[in-house]
């Protein structure tokens, strides 16, 4: 099983909140997740609720990062 860390989008009509989620690559965007790392506000531009420690345990184990996360993390300073 190869692990992602991506966006999966919930919120209301016209303004979407993205979870940052480690989910398997071949799931679905809105599929089941195994854990959330944090929340982003895409009209904002801002991290809500991020858990900088749990985001490098799970790139130490191997799960590999979208190119989208991977910018929202960097202009988090995170990584």
């Amino acid at each position: 099983m190869a692990l992602r860390i991506r966006l999966s989008k919930f919120g209301r009509t016209h303004h979407p909140i993205y979870r940052i989620v480690v989910m398997d690559s071949r799931s679905p965007r809105e599929g089941k997740y195994v854990d959330i790392l944090g929340t982003y506000d895409p009209k904002r531009k801002e991290l809500l609720d991020i858990k900088p420690e749990k985001v490098k345990e799970w790139l130490e184990k191997g799960a590999e990062l979208t190119d989208r996360a991977k910018s929202i993390l960097k202009n988090a300073k995170i990584l």
